[in-house]
């Protein structure tokens, strides 16, 4: 009975060991697949490749539409269709109506006003917002002389209220912050050589405000154009 015992146990411990083989065989090309993929990031191509200006109408939450004007710096690819943009971007709003009137109705709330017939009138209130942002950039070749791309990327928004009625006071510095937004692109380039013509839908999500904007804009690039000839179309 032993001896049955034990060759029971070897055939086991055999198919178990088939198994584990079978099991690590299988899995050998995911894990290759995984390292293959992130073999592809890099930090050698990273530097300034091309200066981009761009200028557009924009709406949002809580303002009016304005234009906004963006500075962005290609600072190459850290994949072989991946890139990264480096930028600034501008714009100045007035509020909405809708957004001064919750306004106005939050200061009441907390003014101790006993016969109650006090008015709290804003008047005019402007927003400005100075942001820098990086993105992360797909970019998909359609042929020699247009590429679109698809991006997401982390900005930081420095705000400032003004008016009128609330200069120097503590309503300004309350509009008055610094807070941070996820942007979402998609766009599309045309030309083939040193200039390019931009047209890039952009929005944004953030505390306060969140935007979209349609923006045009001409790009320079300087750098070297045989990356044409790495899959990338540029």
């Amino acid at each position: 009975m032993s001896s049955a015992f034990t060759e029971a146990v070897r055939r086991s411990g055999g198919r178990a060991v088939c198994l584990v083989a079978i099991l690590l065989a299988v899995g050998r090309p995911d894990r290759l697949s995984a390292q293959g993929f992130l073999s592809q990031f890099s930090y050698d191509n990273l530097k300034p490749s091309a200066l981009q200006l761009d200028l557009g109408p924009m709406g949002g939450n809580n303002i009016r539409g304005t234009l906004t004007t963006g500075l962005r710096l290609d600072y190459g690819r850290i994949a072989p269709h991946v890139r990264v943009l480096l930028g600034l971007s501008y714009y100045q709003a007035d509020f909405s109506s809708a957004a001064r009137a919750r306004f106005e109705q939050r200061l009441r709330s907390v003014v101790i006003d006993p016969t109650a017939d006090d008015t709290i009138r804003l008047g005019r209130i402007t927003w400005s917002d100075v942001t820098g942002d990086v993105d992360l950039q797909y970019v998909i070749p359609q042929g020699h002389a247009v590429t679109t791309y698809l991006g997401i990327g982390l900005g930081a928004h420095i705000r400032h209220g003004s008016g009128p009625a609330i200069n120097g006071t503590f309503v300004q510095d309350a509009l008055n912050s610094i807070t941070a937004g996820l942007n979402g692109t998609i766009g599309t380039e045309v030309g083939a050589k040193r200039w390019r013509f931009i047209v890039e839908a952009r929005g944004v999500l953030s505390s306060g405000v969140s935007t979209a904007s349609l923006r045009t804009g001409v790009a320079y690039r300087w750098a070297d154009t045989r990356d044409k000839g790495r899959g990338t179309g540029k």
